[in-house]
């Protein structure tokens, strides 16, 4: 997605310079156009970033207009209205007009990022015969893609990405002969890749990504020889992945992940001499990967996770795939038993190798690089003491489903770490050695769940950034600090079956952020406290087998969780449970 950002600046840019200069003085602007820019404004019923409101005056062309440009005609060629990223307050809210048909001379037209602009396209855009860039993404725009788009032959650029369109993708786009960049991803668009889009041999960036296509990848890719970007993921498509699309040299970025292809890599992939990333993820491909893979200079990333690939891994020397950086090859049908030397050797950013039936010790990786480790769900065992103490670069960390056995007071890891994954193994000690004055504020996920850990929950201090804290299935006991509160980040907390006594704490519901809270299988014990309707963005609870007692906050969510969220209490009442003593006479008087 960066680099369809990227691409579609670069041609924006290029197009505003090549098709009108600075405004002239004595330019006044067409009054036609100007009619269809104030109809165009007209249909926007709110416009939290101000643009329009420069739109004021007889002279549309005179530069104070923003995001108009003219040439020297005094006709509007450029219409580019874009959001400014990371600013979720500004947007438009209302539709596109069909006057904007009528800008006979318009070249660029740009509307992104706006949020609320609904509704469809007007058909009327596509009597816009000298428009080159059209792009309308990240709006909320539905309903069909207009078919007479595909009359717009002079089009480079075409994106509607991040829209509400659904339907089939019209046959006619296949006309726009000239495209060098397609995006219609992030829709719920449906059939299949029409065949007419053989005919868009110029293209350099393809995206079809998250909608509902079905059908083939379809072998006139392998035609497209300038491509350098496609993206197909995140779909419904089927079948084997066509041999053609591996003579494509300039391509560099190949996603097909998530799809239900079937079949196996073929070693022609291996003729991928540009390929940076190749992420075939979340299909039903088999067999095992080809050696070929080796020849590819570039790659940086390769993700080939949930899929039926089976061994042997291929051997790669030392000068094969020099550039890797990221590698992923979770959740197939691997029995590696260790890490190969050519993974293990490498400088590598990301190690990817859950469910790879790893066994024995934890392997010793090249400290200096290493940002992301994944080797869960395999068979490691022993302890990993001091592996992370020079992996400065650590950031995420996820070993849970082994049978590692260590105390927590040996786990020692950087500074910079912000996730931490140890659930479900054999790990003893108590959570201060994790917890503490000194634990880093880079620190957001710590799950420690299904393990043998024991003694209390420590003191929160100031500062901490966790947004989920899970600690359930332990041996923890003592009672939930008051502290909790300086927890202001904590989206998901989770305590459930240990030994936790005392009173929930009524500080708990300035923990406002908090969307999962599990408290069930202790001994607390004492009321729900009424603080926690506080907590508003709550969509999980479960407060069961407790000694819990007293009235259940009467307020959203917490009387319409189910009742099953308060079960095995001692005495507690009050929606979705049977009233308290004394409540149902005063609701009838």
């Amino acid at each position: 997605m960066q680099l369809l950002k990227w691409v579609l600046n670069l041609l924006l840019v290029c197009s505003m310079l090549q098709v009108f200069p600075l405004p002239l003085a004595q330019t006044i602007c067409s009054e036609a156009d100007r009619a269809a820019l104030l109809g165009f404004k007209a249909k926007i019923l709110k416009d939290s970033t101000g643009s329009l409101s420069s739109w004021v005056g007889k002279d549309c062309c005179g530069g104070d207009w923003e995001g108009v440009g003219c040439n020297p005609t005094g006709r509007v060629n450029t219409l580019a209205l874009q959001r400014p990223e990371r600013d979720s307050t500004l947007y438009m809210k209302g539709t596109l007009s069909s006057s904007l048909g009528s800008l006979q001379f318009l070249e660029v037209l740009f509307i992104s990022g706006m949020k609320f602009i609904t509704g469809p396209i007007p058909e009327s855009l596509s009597n816009l015969s000298r428009l080159k860039q059209l792009v309308l993404e990240d709006n909320s725009l539905q309903g069909n893609i207009p078919s007479g788009l595909g009359r717009l032959s002079f089009l480079q650029t075409l994106s509607l990405a991040g829209n509400h369109f659904n339907g089939v993708v019209p046959l006619s786009l296949g006309n726009l002969r000239n495209l060098v960049m397609l995006n219609l991803g992030r829709n719920s668009l449906t059939g299949s890749i029409p065949s007419s889009f053989k005919n868009l041999v110029h293209l350099q960036s393809f995206d079809l990504s998250f909608n509902l296509l079905s059908g083939f990848v379809p072998e006139f890719l392998g035609q497209f020889h300038n491509i350098t970007f496609i993206d197909l993921s995140n779909n419904q498509l089927s079948g084997h992945l066509p041999v053609s699309l591996f003579n494509l040299v300039t391509l560099s970025d190949l996603s097909l992940s998530h799809n239900q292809l079937t079949g196996s890599i073929p070693d022609q992939v291996g003729n991928l001499k540009s390929l940076t990333s190749l992420s075939l993820s979340h299909n039903k491909l088999i067999g095992p990967i080809p050696a070929s893979i080796s020849r590819l200079q570039k790659l940086w990333s390769l993700n080939l996770s949930r899929n039926g690939f089976s061994n042997p891994l291929p051997a790669i020397s030392s000068k094969g795939v020099p550039s890797l950086l990221s590698i992923d090859l979770s959740f197939n049908n691997l029995s590696l038993g260790t890490v190969p030397n050519w993974i293990m050797d490498r400088q590598l950013s990301d190690v990817n190798l859950a469910s790879c039936k790893l066994r024995g010790a934890f392997p010793k990786f090249r400290p200096d690089s290493l940002s992301s480790i994944d080797l869960s769900s395999n068979l490691l065992t022993g302890t990993i003491s001091t592996h992370f103490t020079n992996m400065t670069s650590l950031q995420k960390l996820k070993l849970s489903n082994n049978q590692l056995k260590f105390d927590l007071s040996e786990l020692k890891v950087p500074d910079g770490i912000s996730s931490i994954d140890l659930h479900s193994n054999q790990v003893f000690g108590s959570l201060s050695s994790i917890l503490n004055n000194r634990t880093s504020s880079f620190l957001e996920v710590i799950d420690v769940s299904n393990n043998l850990i024991s003694g209390t929950i420590p003191e929160f201090t100031e500062g901490l950034s966790l947004k989920v804290l899970n600690i359930g299935s332990n041996k923890i006991a003592g009672q939930i600090p008051s502290s909790i509160s300086n927890l202001i980040e904590l989206e998901r907390l989770d305590i459930s079956r240990n030994q936790i006594t005392g009173t929930i704490p009524a500080s708990l519901g300035q923990v406002v952020k908090l969307q999962w809270l599990d408290l069930s299988i202790n001994r607390l014990t004492g009321k729900i406290p009424t603080s926690l309707l506080g907590i508003h963005s709550l969509r999980h609870a479960n407060f069961r087998a407790n000694r819990l007692c007293g009235e259940i906050p009467q307020g959203r969510p917490y009387n319409i969780f189910p009742a099953s969220t308060y079960a095995y209490n001692l005495c507690l009442c009050g929606k979705p449970l049977q009233p308290c003593k004394g409540k149902k006479q005063e609701m009838v008087q």
